[in-house]
């Protein structure tokens, strides 16, 4: 197992991020943004349980800049080479989904499936989690999918921190782009990642964080579910995770009985 990044990667990481926006010809993002992402996370509307990670607690960064493109962000990609998995992988798997999604999703890292298509969870996890936003009552082409690192690792191992720090930058510009009300973080690798934390998922999972004044839910992968079974405990925990991102996005909540 890789280790995790600390805060110190981190600030690295928004370091890498200000240098490619001012390759861009942009100078940071609007403040208009942090500003709107405050105001869906206002006392009003989001659950008591939210916590703050400290390690992401920095102010925002301001900015004048106009709102960037996802098509943008991806050109600015090009043929990425800026880590060692450029050299390996088939395909870059960018992301997919509404552009302006109330509700992105974020893995850890493209498959053998998602490399040989350049698109992300088109393989066994895949088909999980389409069950599991179908079982929302939402589809698939509703939301926004991603992951931390745009290239497949090597026998599907774990992402290093280079090229978490290389990669992190494009995943923070999708996010800001998008601008969702929530995030859905699949498993262990992308919650710890994201919240800057080694606790582990069984302990993540369950109850809101902030990242960068968005509720993020940590929950398990799909491909963990695969291997637990699909009417499994974990199915049911990670069905009691997507009832709370439902109830925050003020969307029904599909009646669902277990199966005995």
């Amino acid at each position: 197992m890789t280790p995790n990044p600390d805060p110190a990667i981190i600030r690295s990481s928004l370091a890498a991020y200000l240098e490619e926006l001012r390759e861009s010809g942009i100078e940071g993002l609007p403040a208009e943004a942090s500003y709107e992402a405050r105001q869906r996370v206002s006392p009003a509307t989001a659950p008591r349980n939210i916590e703050a990670d400290p390690a992401l607690a920095a102010p925002a960064i301001e900015d004048t800049a106009p709102h960037e493109t996802l098509e943008h962000i991806r050109k600015s990609l090009g043929d990425c080479k800026r880590c060692k998995l450029g050299t390996t992988r088939k395909n870059l798997v960018f992301g997919i989904g509404n552009p302006k999604a109330r509700l992105v999703f974020v893995g850890e890292g493209p498959g053998a499936d998602e490399d040989e298509k350049g698109e992300p969870f088109v393989g066994d996890a895949g088909r999980m989690l389409n069950r599991i936003i179908s079982a929302m009552g939402i589809r698939r082409e509703d939301v926004y999918i991603c992951n931390v690192v745009k290239c497949r690792p090597p026998g599907n191992r774990n992402p290093e921190p280079d090229e978490i720090v290389t990669c992190a930058p494009f995943l923070l510009r999708q996010i800001k782009s998008v601008r969702p009300e929530a995030i859905v973080a699949l498993g262990k690798f992308a919650a710890q990642t994201l919240l800057a934390t080694k606790e582990p998922i069984s302990k993540l999972r369950g109850r809101f964080r902030d990242f960068h004044g968005i509720p993020l839910m940590p929950t398990y992968h799909p491909s963990y579910l695969l291997r637990s079974g699909g009417n499994s405990d974990s199915f049911w925990d990670v069905w009691e995770d997507m009832t709370q991102v439902l109830q925050l996005l003020k969307l029904p909540v599909p009646e669902k009985s277990r199966k005995t």
